[in-house]
C-alpha cells in the first residue's frame, strides 16, 4: 500500500561466493516494470500495487551470469509469484435493478425471482467471497432465502385489484454476513399479474335502441358492455344472442378491443312487416376463471325499434355478373335487371346507367324494362371487364335512388391474326453454310384461347421453293430460319426478303404474313455482324499487271468509239436554217382543239385548202378572219405550187382529206397536197413521218368507232349517213352536212 518497493523474495546461486563476480538477471511477466531484482544480491521487490482480481500470478525466469564475461553460470530457472487475496471487493448484482411478476392470489412460498450477487474476491481463500442475502424492504409481502437469493411470496391472497406493484430491496454481504464484511444491494420491482377472479357485469339490464328500416345489412345498431375488473385476456368478452324474436335479423360481434358487443343488422329491415325486435344477449369471459370453472357470464335484454322511412327501389340481386362473347352483335341483350319499390305505395321504377362508372359507354339500358343491351362492338383485347353501376329511381320521387354493380366479362373469340413478336430484320454471314440457323422467330397473338396459344409457321406460298432460306417449325410456338446454301456475297445480292406465314390453332383460323429482311453481312469468327453495307469489289490480288493493262486498254477503246459515234450523230442531225412559220403541215398537226367541232372557225380556215391562191391573197392583206395565236403558213405554197399547175385527181392525206367528187375544189386540194409532199421531202426540218401515220387511228374507242375514210377508197358505193341523226346533239352538224340533198343524192363528205 506504501510508496516504497516491497521485498517479496531472494534469488541465490550456489556458485555465488559473495565477491560480486556474479550478476543476477530477471525476465518474464512484469520483469522490469512490476518486479525488479538487485543484480548483486538477488533481492526481488514489487514496484507497484498488485491486484489479484486483475492478475492472480506471474511467471518469471532468473539466471546467474559472470559479471565480466556475461556467460551464463547456470541454466535459467522458472518460478511463479502468486498474489494473496484480501477482502477488497463487495458483492455486486450485475443485472439489477430487477423486474418480476407473480400472479395475484398466489400461495405463500411461491417463487418470484432468483437473485445472484457476484464477489470478485477469491472464493477459495477465507470468507472474502462468501455471500449472505437479506431483505431490507418489502416485508411482509416477500422474503428472500439467505443462501440462494431466491425471492418468494410471504403473504397469501394478495389482490391485484387492491394493489398491483411492490418494491423490494435485497442486500448481499460477504464474510458470511459477519461484522466487517462488505455489502451490496439491489432493487426488485414486483407486480401482481392478473387472474380471472372477477365476473363480468352489464351496466344496464335493459338497452333501448332504434334503427331506420333503410339501414343496409351490416349497419351498426348499437353497442353493449359487460364490465370486468380484470384486465388483459381475463377481461376479454364474447357476446351472443341466446334468445328473442330478432335472432335471425340481428347479429352481435365483439369490437377489436374484445370488450364491447356490437349489434349489427343481419337481414334487411322492413317497418311494414315488423316494427320492433327483442334480443336476449349473453356476455361471457373468453378465459375460464382462476378456479378453472366455466367462464364467468352475465345476461341483458336489448329492445330494437324500427323506424319507417321512404325507401329507394330494391334490386332483386345485390350484384350482377354476365359473360358475353366479344363477337356479340350490337343490340344484343346482355341482362335484364329488376328493382321494385319496397314501400306500400309501390311507385314505378325507372332505370339508368351511371356513366361515371364506365366512361366507355358500351351498353345501354331501357329506362322502363331494365334491359341491358350493347351499343357498340366489344373487343376483349381492348378491355376484358366492363364494370359499371345501374341506377334505379322512383318515378314520383327521383331522389329515392338505389344502385347495383354489374360486371360484364368479355369472352375471347379468335379474331386477331398472329404476328412476329420481333426480329423483322436479321442478317446472314457471308461465310454461312447450308443448314445454318440465322434467327429464331416467335409470334404473339392478343387473343387468349382456353388451351393456350399454338402457332404454325411456314414460308408464304410464293416463297415455298425459296432457294436461299427455309423455315422449320419447332412445334413449340417457335421456328428457325435456316440457310439452304452457302457462298453468300454482298456484291452479288446484299438483301433478301423472306415472307413468313403464321397461323394459329383456334377456330376460325387467323393467319398473317410478315416479310423478314435478311441482309448479307461480313462477320467475325463468332458470327457477329461487322459490316452489312455493300462494298466495292476489288480485283483478286493474283491478277497480273499485263491483264490489268489489257482491261484498261479495252475500256479506253470503248470510250473513244462511243465519243466518235456521238460526234457523227450530232453532225448528221445538225438542222439547216428554215422558216418554221411557212410550214403549213405543222399548222395542220397543231389543230388539236377537241370539242369545238365544225363550229370552231378560229383555228384554221378550210378555204385555204380549196383555193391556195385565195389564201395567199388573204395572207398578203386580205380581210379574212385569222387566228391571233398562230400565223397561217399557207404562204409557203406560193414558192412551190403556181396556180396554173394545180391539176389532177385529189389524194387524201394530212387530216384525212379524201376525194369527195369532181370540180375545181378537188383539183386545188390535190395540188396543195402534192406541194406539201414535195416540201416535206426536201425540207430537212420536217419530221420523219406524215400526218397519215399520226391520225390513222383517230376515233378508235368511241361509240362512233373510226370516223376516218382512209380505207374507204376500196369502195365506190355511196354511204348512208342517216344514222348520224341517232347520235345526239353533238353530231347534229355532221348530220346536216351529210344529209340527203333535194335532188335525192347524198352530199359527199369532206374530212
Amino acid at each position: 500500500m506504501g510508496m516504497e518497493p516491497l521485498y517479496i523474495g531472494k534469488l541465490h546461486s550456489d556458485m555465488d561466493e559473495g565477491d560480486g563476480s556474479i550478476k543476477y538477471i530477471l525476465s518474464g511477466e512484469g520483469a522490469g516494470s512490476t518486479f525488479t531484482i538487485d543484480d548483486s544480491t538477488g533481492d526481488i521487490h514489487a514496484l507497484q500495487r498488485l491486484d489479484r482480481e486483475v492478475k492472480a500470478q506471474y511467471q518469471l525466469r532468473a539466471q546467474a551470469r559472470n559479471r565480466l564475461t556475461d556467460e551464463p553460470l547456470e541454466p535459467e530457472s522458472m518460478f511463479i509469484v502468486k498474489i494473496q487475496d484480501i477482502n477488497d471487493n463487495e458483492p455486486k448484482f450485475l443485472d439489477g435493478p430487477y423486474r418480476a411478476s407473480v400472479p395475484e392470489m398466489s400461495r405463500i412460498g411461491t417463487s418470484v425471482i432468483q437473485l445472484t450477487a457476484t464477489d470478485a474476491d477469491d472464493p477459495t481463500y477465507g470468507n472474502s467471497a462468501r455471500v449472505v442475502y437479506s431483505i431490507l424492504e418489502g416485508q411482509p409481502y416477500f422474503s428472500v432465502d439467505a443462501k440462494t437469493g431466491l425471492v418468494r411470496v410471504s403473504l397469501a391472497d394478495m389482490d391485484r385489484e387492491t394493489r398491483e406493484n411492490y418494491t423490494v430491496v435485497i442486500q448481499a454481504k460477504d464474510m458470511g454476513g459477519q461484522l466487517g464484511g462488505l455489502a451490496g444491494t439491489t432493487t426488485v420491482n414486483i407486480s401482481l399479474s392478473d387472474v380471472n377472479d372477477n365476473p363480468p357485469m352489464f351496466d344496464q339490464r335493459l338497452y333501448q335502441m332504434t334503427v331506420q328500416e333503410s339501414a343496409p345489412v351490416g349497419s351498426v345498431v348499437g353497442r353493449i358492455w359487460a364490465k370486468d375488473r380484470d384486465i388483459g385476456v381475463n377481461a376479454e368478452m364474447t357476446y351472443s344472442i341466446i334468445d328473442g324474436d330478432g335472432r335471425e335479423t340481428f347479429d352481435i360481434r365483439t369490437d377489436p378491443t374484445n370488450l364491447f358487443g356490437i349489434i349489427t343488422i343481419k337481414k334487411p329491415l322492413d317497418f311494414e312487416s315488423k316494427p320492433s325486435y327483442t334480443l336476449k344477449v349473453e356476455g361471457a369471459n373468453s378465459q375460464p376463471d382462476s378456479a378453472q370453472r366455466a367462464p364467468f357470464k352475465d345476461v341483458t335484454i336489448v329492445h330494437v325499434s324500427v323506424e319507417d322511412v321512404d325507401e329507394p327501389p330494391l334490386f332483386d340481386s345485390p350484384s350482377y355478373y354476365v359473360e358475353l362473347g366479344e363477337d356479340a352483335e350490337v343490340g344484343t341483350v346482355v341482362r335484364v335487371v329488376s328493382a321494385r319499390d319496397p314501400d306500400a305505395a309501390n311507385n314505378t321504377v325507372r332505370y339508368d346507367i351511371d356513366w361515371s362508372s364506365d366512361p366507355r359507354k358500351p351498353f345501354y339500358i331501357d329506362v322502363t324494362s331494365g334491359s341491358l343491351r350493347t351499343v357498340r362492338a366489344l373487343d376483349r383485347e381492348e378491355s376484358v371487364w366492363h364494370n359499371f353501376t345501374v341506377l334505379a329511381m322512383e318515378m314520383n320521387n327521383p331522389a329515392q335512388t338505389s344502385s347495383v354493380s354489374v360486371a360484364v366479362k368479355v369472352l375471347d373469340v379468335n379474331d386477331n391474326p398472329p404476328a412476329l413478336s420481333d426480329y423483322f430484320d436479321t442478317h446472314v454471314c457471308e461465310n454461312a453454310k447450308a443448314g445454318q440457323l440465322i434467327r429464331t422467330v416467335t409470334a404473339v397473338d392478343p387473343d387468349d384461347p382456353t388451351g393456350g396459344q399454338r402457332f404454325y409457321y411456314s414460308l408464304a406460298p410464293e416463297a415455298a421453293n425459296n432457294p436461299n432460306f427455309t423455315l422449320r417449325d419447332n412445334q413449340d410456338n417457335t421456328a428457325w430460319v435456316l440457310t439452304r446454301r452457302g457462298g453468300w456475297a454482298k456484291r452479288e445480292q446484299s438483301v433478301f426478303y423472306l415472307p413468313v406465314f403464321i397461323s394459329d390453332g383456334e377456330q376460325p383460323v387467323q393467319t398473317s404474313t410478315t416479310t423478314m429482311t435478311v441482309r448479307v453481312c461480313s462477320c467475325d469468327h463468332n458470327g457477329n455482324a461487322m459490316s452489312c453495307s455493300a462494298e466495292a469489289y476489288s480485283l483478286p490480288a493474283s491478277l497480273s499487271r499485263g491483264a490489268l493493262i489489257a482491261i484498261l486498254a479495252c475500256i479506253f477503246v470503248l470510250l473513244v468509239m462511243i465519243l466518235l459515234m456521238l460526234s457523227l450523230r450530232t453532225h448528221r442531225k445538225k438542222p439547216y436554217p428554215c422558216d418554221e412559220e411557212e410550214n403549213v403541215h405543222e399548222n395542220i398537226v397543231r389543230y388539236d382543239d377537241e370539242g369545238g367541232g365544225e363550229e370552231d372557225t378560229e383555228a384554221f380556215d378550210i378555204a385555204a385548202m380549196w383555193n391556195p391562191c385565195e389564201a395567199h391573197r388573204h395572207a398578203n392583206g386580205g380581210q379574212g378572219k385569222t387566228r391571233q395565236d398562230m400565223l397561217p403558213e399557207i404562204e409557203s405554197l406560193s414558192r412551190y405550187v403556181p396556180q396554173a399547175c394545180v391539176m389532177g385527181v385529189g389524194l387524201g392525206v394530212g387530216l384525212g382529206v379524201i376525194p369527195g367528187g369532181g370540180g375545181d375544189g378537188d383539183t386545188g386540194v390535190h395540188g396543195y397536197v402534192l406541194a406539201k409532199l414535195l416540201e416535206a421531202d426536201v425540207d430537212p426540218c420536217a419530221p420523219p413521218y406524215d400526218s397519215l401515220q399520226t391520225y390513222a387511228y383517230e376515233g378508235e374507242g368511241s361509240v362512233a368507232e373510226s370516223l376516218s375514210s382512209l380505207q374507204s377508197a376500196a369502195s365506190n358505193n355511196d354511204h348512208e349517213y342517216d344514222y348520224l341523226n341517232e347520235w345526239g346533239p353533238r353530231f347534229k352538224k355532221l348530220a346536216e352536212m351529210y344529209g340527203v340533198l333535194e335532188d335525192g343524192h347524198p352530199q359527199s363528205p369532206v374530212w
